[in-house]
């Protein structure tokens, strides 16, 4: 990474299906160099807000700026719930297809370190339809890490993993993306005790933006941590009666 991370601004941001707002009015500035993890019901707009920040779905109201002034375009990494693996290139050809089709160099070495560290260096030239689920989840994580941006979006990275093997994809995230602008969505009220360091709610009709206190330490914080422990009651709490402020 050469660039400094920037502060993420949402200045009254909404957006609408079919005249429906799914959220109006956000406000709020997810801080630069910081793991934000955004909670909420399914079909509350998580992955609508994430695409919002993303510059994918353009809002109908209000606008989302880094604090640098600079365009987010060309920063961000964005990791979707989809693999979207490239059915026809190898493992090892699908982490570094974004710097393939800028006409980048290709850092081989680089990418294979990284398809070791989730765990599948011994799948360099398998093709996706030789990985389970949770493996070509991996190798999404893997091109995520590569592309080496300053902002990374990440809409619930470690769905499809057994629990020790998200555990561990969670540790190395926490490690690798250590001062950078992450906001990650997840529905595991563990997850997000043990990498947030800002916690929010994604809640209502249309949906507003609540953040709730962080457990203390530096993540990724123990699981068996007795304030992750109490975090995660308290966020399940706070899910089951659809509160969000």
């Amino acid at each position: 990474m050469t660039q400094a991370p920037p502060a993420i601004r949402l200045e009254g941001l909404g957006l609408s299906y079919a005249g429906s707002p799914v959220f109006e009015g956000l406000d709020f500035t997810f801080p630069a160099g910081t793991f934000s993890v955004l909670l909420g019901p399914s079909g509350v707009g998580k992955t609508s807000l994430l695409r919002s920040i993303a510059l994918l779905d353009r809002p109908t109201a209000g606008r989302v700026v880094a604090d640098d002034a600079m365009s987010l375009a060309g920063r961000v990494a964005w990791m979707g719930q989809q693999d979207l693996l490239l059915p026809w290139a190898r493992v090892i050809d699908n982490v570094t297809m974004g710097a393939r089709l800028r006409g980048a160099p290709i850092a081989r070495d680089r990418a294979e370190a990284l398809l070791r560290r989730v765990g599948l260096g011994d799948r360099l030239e398998a093709l996706p339809s030789e990985l389970s689920g949770g493996m070509r989840q991996r190798v999404a994580l893997a091109r995520t890490l590569y592309e080496d941006r300053p902002v990374v979006l990440m809409d619930e990275p470690f769905s499809a993993l057994d629990s020790v093997t998200r555990a561990r994809m969670q540790d190395l995230a926490a490690d690798m993306l250590r001062d950078r602008t992450v906001v990650l969505i997840t529905h595991d009220p563990l997850e997000a005790c043990r990498l947030g360091q800002v916690i929010l709610l994604l809640a209502g009709s249309p949906a507003r933006l609540s953040p709730v206190p962080t457990p203390d330490g530096a993540t990724p914080r123990p699981a068996d941590d007795p304030g992750v422990l109490r975090g995660q009651g308290h966020l399940m709490r706070r899910l089951l009666d659809g509160i969000a402020a």
